[in-house]
C-alpha cells in the first residue's frame, strides 16, 4: 500500500486510532515505522496528506498531526462493464481497476458466468478490495460499483440509453477493427465491455452491438480476463 487509507474524517479532526491489523502490520513490518515517524495517508472520499505516528502496537496505531491538503487524482472518464469472473480473480480485478482510476464498474451476468459465482462470499468483500486498490493507487475516491444479474435487460434498457451520449466498445478477439484503430478514429471510448474467461458468446456480442457497442480487438492473442482488463484500461493512463 502506498498510502494508509483512513475512514471518512471531519475537516477539523487532528488524530485517529487505527485497529485494522493489516494496516498495522504494514506500518510495522513493511514500512518499519515507529513513533515519531510520518507517513502518507488519505481520508476516504476526502483529501490526501500526511500524519505522524504517536504510538504503535500490534493491536493499535495512533496517528496525530493529520495534515490533509491534497486533492486525490481525477477519475478516468471510464465505465467498465465486466462479466462476473471467477471469484479468485475478482479481487485482483477490482483492485487493479480501482488503482487505475476507473470511475464505475458494473459486474454483469453472462452465458459463461457460472451461477455459483453470484453466491460467492467474495462479492461481500468488494469494499475490502476497493480499499486495497485505493491504497495502491494513492486515491481516496472509490469507484461506483453495481451488480447486474440480468444481462439482456441491462443491455437493452441501460446500455442502449448510454449510447445516445457516450461511446461504447465491446472487446471481442475476432473483431476486424483493432482497439488502436478505433482510438485513432474516435478517441478513447467511455464504456468498455469485457467478457469473463472464455469471452462473450456470439449472441451477447450481437446484442451489445445492436445496442450501441462497437466491437474491437486488441490483437490475435486470446488473453485471460485480468490481462485483457489491464491492457485495455492501461490505454487511459
Amino acid at each position: 500500500m502506498n498510502i494508509l487509507l483512513l475512514p471518512e474524517l471531519d475537516n477539523n479532526q487532528s488524530c485517529i486510532s487505527i485497529t485494522n491489523l493489516d494496516q498495522i502490520n504494514h506500518v510495522q513490518k513493511v514500512l518499519r515505522l515507529k513513533a515519531g515517524d510520518s507517513l502518507k495517508v488519505g481520508s476516504l472520499k476526502g483529501k490526501l496528506g500526511t500524519a505522524v505516528i504517536e504510538a504503535v502496537s500490534d493491536k493499535q496505531l495512533k496517528l496525530g498531526q493529520l495534515n490533509l491538503n491534497t486533492m486525490p487524482p481525477s477519475k478516468l472518464d471510464l465505465t467498465v462493464v465486466l462479466a462476473l469472473p471467477r471469484p479468485k480473480v475478482l479481487r485482483r480485478l477490482i483492485m487493479d481497476m480501482t488503482a487505475i482510476g476507473v470511475a464505475e464498474i458494473i459486474l454483469v451476468n453472462s452465458y459463461r458466468t457460472d451461477k455459483s459465482y453470484w453466491q460467492s462470499p467474495m462479492l461481500k468483500r468488494i469494499d475490502e478490495f476497493v480499499k486495497e486498490g485505493l491504497q495502491q493507487g494513492v486515491d481516496t475516491i472509490p469507484p461506483k460499483i453495481q451488480l447486474k444479474k440480468r444481462f439482456k435487460p441491462f443491455v437493452e434498457d441501460e446500455l442502449a440509453a448510454w449510447a445516445k451520449d457516450r461511446s461504447l466498445v465491446v472487446a471481442h478477439p475476432y473483431s476486424p477493427l483493432s482497439f488502436n484503430k478505433y482510438i485513432e478514429q474516435a478517441g478513447l471510448p467511455q464504456v468498455l465491455c469485457i467478457g469473463a474467461e472464455g469471452g462473450w458468446i456470439d449472441y451477447e456480442v450481437s446484442l451489445l452491438q445492436n445496442n450501441g457497442c462497437q466491437s474491437v480487438s486488441i490483437g490475435s492473442r486470446i488473453l485471460r480476463t485480468e490481462a485483457a482488463v489491464n491492457a485495455l484500461c492501461g490505454r487511459y493512463l
